[in-house]
């Protein structure tokens, strides 16, 4: 059976960013860098690699530089020809005209609200949500969006990433309750948005990955307040739940949460240890900052 393609995502980016003042203060959290890319042009070389068409970014006040970030740098780029140099950094940075779509949450009302300021952009086809600072990092060609969408391509409905944590971390998270497990599809028989302490119905978390059918728009438009005192985007999609399909799909690839000072960490120490011009020295550096016996108490 064929189904709808995804052509469209959904960035959510009008958060605020305050667990990173005061570098925030003034440059958008999405714009903050691992190595040398920011957080949201990882997100979407991820949908592009997913086949996505159409990139809709959700803003708020104070973040005009994520669109001002995949235009033209006219300075930069005429400075950098005249002295003869490479431009190949720019590559991926300038989004095609009307692929690209900004629109603005006036209200910090949560991340079911925030995907419900795109529906008419939406519109009647299924779409997917990513969410910047989960850097979910796969092997090249491999990324989450794409094995979401390959798992979509075979069961359509609706999709959600799926993690294993610590049973102890699940209260900060979307917690799916699980059904039938076909490799790495798990049948998704409910979802609990940070349940309290012990009552999590499994550790499969909802790391920031979705593939959504837009029926889930008009249970948004009149979705009460959820945990937090916002609009959850997990109840909405709670609610689908039996009226049409729904799979986790669990992530081959590693992830950091870059919502944590912790997790931005660990994301640019993986990703330059990674890099062939980056790894031999970050690798020495660290030894040396760590000596002998800090190697020993780290491990």
């Amino acid at each position: 059976m064929s189904y709808k393609p995804i052509r469209k995502a959904v960035f959510p980016v009008a958060g605020l960013g305050t667990r990173f003042l005061p570098a925030t203060k003034s440059v958008p959290k999405e714009l903050l860098p691992v190595v040398d890319r920011p957080l949201i042009q990882y997100a979407v070389d991820e949908a592009r690699e997913a086949g996505i068409e159409q990139m809709i970014f959700v803003t708020g006040r104070g973040k005009g530089a994520i669109e001002d970030y995949f235009d033209m740098a006219y300075e930069a780029e005429a400075t950098q020809r005249e002295r003869g140099k490479d431009l190949s950094a720019l590559d991926g940075t300038r989004l095609l005209p009307g692929n690209a779509v900004f629109l603005r949450q006036q209200e910090p009302l949560g991340l079911g609200h925030a995907i419900w300021c795109a529906r008419d952009i939406v519109g009647d086809e299924p779409f997917a949500i990513l969410l910047p600072d989960e850097f979910m990092k796969g092997a090249p060609g491999r990324g989450c969006l794409k094995q979401m969408v390959e798992a979509y391509d075979k069961v359509g409905g609706n999709l959600v990433c799926a993690l294993e944590v610590p049973m102890a971390d699940t209260p900060s998270y979307g917690v799916i309750d699980p059904g039938r497990r076909d490799g790495a599809l798990t049948e998704v028989r409910g979802l609990v948005e940070k349940p309290a302490p012990g009552t999590a119905p499994s550790n499969l978390i909802l790391p920031g990955r979705y593939i959504l059918q837009p029926e889930v728009m008009k249970i948004l438009e009149t979705q009460e307040k959820g945990a937090g005192g916002e609009i959850q985007l997990t109840d909405a999609m709670a609610s689908m739940i039996g009226a049409q399909p729904f799979h986790g799909v669990t992530f081959d690839g590693r992830r950091f949460d870059c919502g944590s000072k912790a997790g931005y960490i660990e994301a640019n120490l993986a990703l330059a240890l990674g890099r062939e011009d980056l790894g031999e020295h970050i690798r020495k550096f660290a030894l040396a900052e760590l000596g002998v016996g800090g190697i020993a108490a780290a491990a």
